[in-house]
C-alpha cells in the first residue's frame, strides 16, 4: 500500500516516463527544438505564437475503483472504534495535451506520446522505483520540496500495480472539460491509470482468531474447513495445496510444509519460494518419500544443526516473515525444467520468547523472533486487542525487538506479533478442540 502521496506520484512516474521517451525516441529532431513535459493546469499554459513545444499531463478528475472500494469488512466498531485500515481505492484520469507554434507539431507529440503509453500498459516496479528515486549525483537538500517529498511514497509496494488504458471522451464530453480549464483547445486524449490504493498507517484493535467454525470433525477431532478439488486434471504437473503442520494457517522456520498435487513425479523435485513484496526467490529440495502426488519441504532451522553458506537457503537470514508464493519445479534428466502454479503459503514469526519490565508508568515488552526481521518489514506487536509499533532498530536486521508503551492492560496478556500482514501463531491446534498456546502470553506489571 502507499500513502497520501501515491496520487503525485503517480503523475510523477508517468512524467518521467513521457519525459524519457520524447528523449529516447529523439523527437526534438522532428519537431526542430527541445520538448518539454509539463504537469499543469490547462490554463496556466502560453498559448499564441510564441507557444512552447510541449506535452502536457493533467489530473482532472479522480474516482473510487469500483471494484474495490467495498472489498474489505466493516473497519469500525459498533463503538466507533478503528477495527481496520480500508485501502481508499481510486481510479486516475489524465488529460495528454500536445502544443505546438508550427504546423504538425502537436501531431507528432501526441502519435509519439500515445505510441509509448500504448507499449506501456502496466508500470512496472522498477520502473516507478527510477522515478522517484532522488538524484544519486544531486544534493537532497536543493531539491524541490515536493519532488523531495515523493522519494517517500511506497508507490512500487502496493499489491496492485498501475495499469494504463486509453478512456475514450466523446466530443460533448471533450467541450465541457475545456470550457471548465478556460483554455484555448489543443489536440488531447484522456487516460486511465487503475488503481491506486492509499491506506493508513493508524494502529488498529485486532479480534483474537476464530478456535472452531462449528463441530470438529468425529473422526479426527479438527476443523479442516471446506476443501474442493477440480476434476479435470490437465496433463502437465499442478499444486492444489501448501499444508502447514498440525493445521495451523502459517508454517514456521524449522517445520515440514507439505506439497500437494499430481504429475509431480520426477528425478527430483523441489519447492521455489518467491517474495512477493522484493519478487526474489530461495528453493528448496524435498524431503524423502515424494511420490506423485505429494512431497515435503523443511524450513531451515534457526540456528541451523550445522554452518551453511551465507547464500544458502539454509541459511535463515535469507528468510522473512510474510506472504509468498510457492511452486514445485519437477526436473527430469535431458529435459527443460516444469514449473507448477504458483500458490500462496504464508511464513509467520515464531515468537520464541516474550518478557515485560515496568519502568516508571512505561513498560516495555521485548521479544525474540525468528527468522530475524528487516527494518523495511511492518512489524507490529498485539498485546491483548492492543496493536503497538517497535521501538527503532539499530540495524538492518534483529532477532530481539521492543516495544514500549505506558497503555498496556495489566495481568496476562495473550500476544501475537504481525510481520509483514502474518501473525505469529496463537492456536494450538494439536489440542482437540484447540487451544490459545500458553507460551504466547505476557504478564504486564
Amino acid at each position: 500500500m502507499t500513502g497520501p502521496l501515491g496520487l503525485a506520484a503517480v503523475t510523477a512516474v508517468l512524467k518521467d516516463l513521457l519525459d524519457n521517451g520524447m528523449i529516447d525516441h529523439s523527437v526534438s529532431d522532428s519537431v526542430g527544438g527541445p520538448v518539454d513535459v509539463t504537469a499543469l493546469p490547462p490554463d496556466r499554459i502560453k498559448t499564441g505564437e510564441q507557444e512552447k513545444t510541449q506535452l502536457n499531463l493533467f489530473l482532472y478528475q479522480v474516482t473510487p475503483n469500483a471494484a474495490l472500494r467495498n472489498a474489505d469488512l466493516p473497519s469500525r466498531d459498533r463503538n466507533g472504534a478503528r477495527l481496520t485500515n480500508p485501502p481508499l481505492a481510486l481510479d486516475l484520469f489524465y488529460l495528454l495535451t500536445a502544443y505546438g507554434s508550427d504546423d504538425f507539431e502537436g501531431e507528432i507529440l501526441l502519435g509519439y506520446a500515445m505510441q509509448l503509453l500504448h507499449e506501456t500498459p502496466v508500470l512496472s516496479r522498477d520502473a516507478i522505483r527510477r522515478s522517484l528515486a532522488a538524484p544519486t549525483d544531486v544534493d537532497g537538500g536543493i531539491l524541490p520540496p515536493t519532488v523531495a517529498a515523493l522519494t517517500a511514497a511506497d508507490l512500487a509496494d502496493q499489491v496492485e500495480q498501475i495499469k494504463l488504458a486509453p478512456h475514450p471522451l466523446n466530443t460533448e464530453e471533450m467541450s465541457k472539460l475545456w470550457t471548465a480549464f478556460q483554455a484555448k483547445y489543443r489536440p488531447s486524449v484522456a487516460y486511465q491509470a487503475s488503481v491506486l490504493l492509499i491506506e493508513s498507517t493508524l494502529p488498529t484493535r485486532s479480534a483474537l482468531p476464530v478456535l472452531t467454525r462449528g463441530e470438529p470433525d468425529p473422526a479426527t477431532g479438527r476443523d479442516r474447513g471446506v476443501i474442493v478439488h477440480a476434476s479435470a486434471r490437465p496433463p502437465f504437473p499442478a499444486l492444489d495445496a501448501a499444508s502447514p503442520p498440525d493445521d495451523q494457517t502459517a508454517v514456521r522456520m524449522g517445520e515440514l510444509l507439505t506439497l500437494t498435487g499430481f504429475r509431480l513425479e520426477g528425478d527430483t523435485v523441489a519447492a521455489r519460494f518467491t517474495r512477493l513484496r522484493e519478487g526474489d526467490f530461495v528453493e528448496l529440495g524435498a524431503e524423502a518419500g515424494a511420490t506423485d502426488h505429494e512431497f515435503q519441504v523443511r524450513m531451515p532451522p534457526d540456528p541451523p544443526a550445522a554452518p551453511v553458506p551465507d547464500a544458502s537457503p539454509l541459511n535463515p537470514a535469507n528468510w522473512r516473515a510474510g506472504v509468498y508464493a510457492v511452486e514445485a519445479i519437477v526436473r527430469v534428466a535431458g529435459e527443460d525444467d516444469r514449473h507448477t502454479n504458483q500458490i500462496p503459503v504464508l511464513l509467520a514469526p515464531r515468537l520464541d520468547s516474550v518478557a515485560a519490565a515496568a519502568a516508571g508508568s512505561d513498560v516495555t515488552v521485548t521479544v525474540d523472533v525468528s527468522p530475524p526481521v528487516r527494518r523495511t518489514q511492518r512489524v507490529r506487536l498485539i498485546v491483548g486487542n492492543r496493536e503497538l509499533a517497535p521501538d527503532a532498530m539499530a540495524g538492518e536486521s534483529a532477532q530481539t525487538l521492543t516495544f514500549t508503551s505506558d497503555a498496556f492492560a495489566s495481568g496476562s496478556q495473550w500476544t501475537r506479533l504481525r510481520v509483514d500482514g502474518v501473525d505469529s501463531i496463537l492456536v494450538d491446534r494439536t489440542a482437540s478442540p484447540p487451544v490459545f498456546d500458553a507460551s504466547q502470553s505476557v504478564t504486564i506489571p
